[in-house]
C-alpha cells in the first residue's frame, strides 16, 4: 500500500475527528462539563464509548498478534473484557447514584471518604492512566512503523498528537461522541477483516489446517498453559473492574439504569467480538507464519494481503481502537488530577473558571507522560498484564471489598493496596513462567491482606451518609476554588 495514500486517508479521518469534537462541545459550561459531560449522557453514547474503549490497543494489535502465536487463545483478552464490564454493570453501576467524579472518590467514600486512601489511589490511578495511555502510543505506533515506513518515535508522536489534539479541544464530550463514530468504524473493519483473511488463506478448513496443533484446542490452552489462559481472562477481567476509564461511563451516565443496561449491552457485543481477532492473527499465520514481530500481523494483512481500498478501512479501524480507547484514559487521568490531586498538592479545589483551561495543560502534561513511558517496551500483552497487575490487584480488592463487606476499613484499604503491588512484584521476578501472568497471587494476597488487617483494627467511624457528605463538600469547592 502507498504510504502517502494512506497517511493522507488517516489526517482526512483525525481532521474530521477534529471537527466533530469542537462541533460537539462548542458550548461547555465549566469543569463538570468538560471532565464528564455534565452526567447526561444517553445510552446510546454510553454503548458507543463502552464499546470503542474496550475494543482498544490490547484487543486489536495484542490480541490478533496473540491469536498469531497462540490461535484460538487471542479469543482471550475478549472473553476477559466482556467478564469484566458484565460483572462491572451488577456490582458497580449503583455507584451513579453518589455523584462521583473520580474512582479514587468512589474508593475513600467506602472507607468512610478517608483522605489518604483517597490521595494514594489517586496516585494509583493516575500512574495507571498513563500507563493505559503508554499501551495504546505504543501499540498505534508500531501499526504507523509498519505501514508508513517510519521510525518508531516518530510513529509514536503521530499517534499520540493524533488524538491528543480533539480530546484537548473537546474534552469528555468530544470523547463520547468520537468514540462513538470510532466503534462503528472499527467493528465493521475488524468483522471485514476477519472474513476476508479467511478468504486469503483458502477457506475456513485451510485456516485451521495451517495452525500448529496446540493452537486450535480449545482456547489454545494446550499452547500457553491452562493456568497462564485463566490468568490473562482474569487480569483483563480485573482491568476493566478497576480501570478509572470505565468508572467514568457510570459517573457520567444519565441513571444507574441506563448504565447498567449499556453495559450489559456492550459486555454482550464484545463477547461476540472476541474471536474476532483470534480469527484474524490466525489468518495473519496462515499467510505467512514467520512475521519477526506478532504484533505486526494486523498490518501485515492490511498492508500486504487486502485489496487497497479494504485496507485502508481495516487500518483506520486499527487505528480508530488505539485512539478511542487512548482518548477516554487521557480523560479519567486529567479528571484525577484535577479533582484529587491538585487537593492534595495545593490544599483547594481549582476554581470553576480555570477548570476548563487548566484541563487542557494537564491534558498535555498526561499524554507527554506516557508517550515518555511507551519508549520503554515494545511487548504490547506483557506491558499491560504487568501493568495491571502491579497497580490494579489493589485497587479491585477495594472496590470489591469496600462495596460489599461493610467491616472494610482504611487500614485494610491499604494493606490490600500494597499487598496486591508486591505480591506482583515478587511474582514477576521469580514465578512468570508457571502463573503466566501475577494477577491471581496479587489478587489473592490483596484481598487476604484486606480482610486481616480490617479484623485487626477498629472499624471506621464515618456512616457512608457522613462519608459521602464529606465528598461533597470538597467537591462543592471546585465551584469556588476555597482551600479545603
Amino acid at each position: 500500500m502507498n504510504s502517502t495514500l494512506f497517511l493522507s486517508t488517516f489526517a482526512a479521518y483525525v481532521g474530521f475527528l477534529i471537527a466533530l469534537s469542537w462541533w460537539v462541545t462548542r458550548r461547555h459550561q465549566g469543569g463538570e462539563d468538560f471532565l464528564l459531560a455534565g452526567r447526561s449522557l444517553p445510552i446510546f453514547l454510553t454503548i458507543g464509548t463502552t464499546v470503542a474503549t474496550m475494543v482498544g490497543t490490547g484487543s486489536s494489535m495484542g490480541a490478533v498478534g496473540f491469536g498469531y502465536a497462540n490461535g484460538w487463545a487471542g479469543a482471550l483478552y475478549g472473553l476477559g473484557g466482556a467478564i469484566g464490564i458484565l460483572l462491572l454493570a451488577a456490582w458497580f453501576a449503583p455507584a451513579r447514584e453518589y455523584r462521583f467524579m473520580t474512582m479514587s472518590e468512589e474508593l475513600s467514600f467506602y472507607v468512610g471518604a478517608n483522605r489518604l486512601v483517597k490521595n494514594i489511589v489517586a496516585v494509583l490511578i493516575f500512574l495507571a492512566c498513563i500507563g493505559w495511555l503508554g499501551a495504546h502510543i505504543l501499540g498505534g505506533g508500531l501499526y504507523l512503523a509498519w505501514i508508513a515506513g517510519m521510525d518508531l518515535d516518530v510513529a509514536r508522536t503521530v499517534v499520540a498528537l493524533s488524538f491528543a489534539i480533539y480530546v484537548i479541544v473537546g474534552g469528555y464530550r468530544a470523547v463520547v461522541w468520537t468514540d462513538t463514530l470510532q466503534a462503528i468504524v472499527l467493528f465493521g473493519g475488524f468483522i471485514l477483516m476477519a472474513a476476508l483473511a479467511v478468504h486469503a488463506a483458502g477457506g475456513w478448513s485451510a485456516l485451521l489446517a495451517a495452525q500448529p496443533e496446540a493452537n486450535v484446542a480449545t482456547l489454545a490452552r494446550e499452547s500457553i498453559g491452562g493456568l497462564p489462559a485463566l490468568s490473562l481472562v482474569l487480569v483483563i477481567a480485573v482491568g476493566v473492574l478497576a480501570t478509572p476509564s470505565f468508572r467514568q461511563r457510570i459517573y457520567s451516565a444519565r441513571s444507574v439504569g441506563s448504565v447498567r443496561r449499556s453495559f450489559v449491552i456492550s459486555g454482550t457485543l464484545y463477547l461476540f467480538f472476541s474471536l474476532v481477532p483470534a480469527i484474524i492473527g490466525m489468518g495473519a499465520y496462515a499467510l505467512n507464519p514467520e512475521l519477526d514481530n506478532r504484533n505486526f500481523a494486523f498490518p501485515f494483512l492490511a498492508v500486504e494481503v487486502l485489496p487497497v481500498g479494504v485496507g485502508l478501512v481495516v487500518l483506520i479501524a486499527g487505528l480508530s481502537a488505539t485512539m478511542s480507547s487512548a482518548s477516554s484514559d487521557a480523560m479519567a487521568g486529567v479528571a484525577v488530577l484535577m479533582r484529587d490531586l491538585w487537593m492534595m498538592v495545593t490544599g483547594r479545589m481549582p476554581s470553576r473558571a480555570r477548570v476548563v483551561r487548566d484541563s487542557r495543560i494537564t491534558l498535555v502534561v498526561v499524554i507527554g507522560s506516557a508517550w515518555l513511558m511507551a519508549s520503554l517496551s515494545d511487548d504490547l500483552i506483557g506491558y499491560i498484564t504487568g501493568m495491571i497487575s502491579t497497580l490494579m490487584a489493589g485497587m479491585f480488592a477495594c472496590g470489591l471489598l469496600g462495596r460489599f463487606w461493610p467491616r472494610y476499613n482504611w487500614q485494610g484499604a491499604l494493606a490490600s493496596l500494597l499487598g496486591g503491588a508486591l505480591a506482583s512484584v515478587w511474582v514477576m521476578t521469580s514465578f512468570m513462567t508457571f502463573w503466566g501472568n501475577p494477577v491471581i497471587p496479587a489478587v489473592i494476597t490483596a484481598m487476604g491482606a484486606g480482610v486481616l488487617v480490617s479484623l485487626m483494627t477498629r472499624p471506621q467511624a464515618l456512616t457512608p451518609t457522613q462519608a459521602l457528605a464529606r465528598l461533597d463538600r470538597e467537591r462543592e469547592r471546585m465551584e469556588a476554588g476555597v482551600e479545603s
